[in-house]
């Protein structure tokens, strides 16, 4: 492959929580991601799981990117994505050598706050049947 071709791989950025089965949507919307676009893709924590986000930066450069997009999977971007993700940024663009872009925190865009409200309506709707 010639050097100027980009392959782009994505990893997706959660906060990460102590009990295990708090991933289990994560895992799932990386299998989701993967299986839809096939893409070079990895999912990373802040605290508390593996993998930490320069591991999964190193997994898809070995997979074959020679760049990233970082997709945080934040409801609101507070003070983790607007200061830890630019912090684990720099530091994974030093070791790796390769530039990594952050997208707005999925929470930020139209169509998830309104798959959100409207799943909201649908599961009160099921309770009050």
């Amino acid at each position: 492959m010639p050097k100027h071709e980009k392959t782009v791989g994505i990893v997706l950025l959660a906060h990460g929580a102590r009990d295990p089965r708090w991933r289990e949507p994560f895992d799932k919307i990386l299998e989701m991601l993967i299986e839809h676009s096939g893409t070079l893709a990895s999912l990373s924590f802040l605290d508390h799981m593996e993998p930490k986000f320069l591991y999964a930066c190193q997994e898809v450069i070995k997979a074959g990117a020679n760049e990233i997009v970082v997709v945080p999977l934040f409801l609101g971007a507070g003070g983790h994505v607007r200061q830890d993700v630019p912090e684990l940024v720099r530091e994974a663009e030093r070791e790796t050598g390769v530039s990594i872009t952050v997208t707005q925190a999925i929470g930020e865009q139209t169509e998830v706050l309104r798959a959100i409200a409207e799943t909201s309506l649908n599961l009160i709707g099921a309770i009050h049947k």
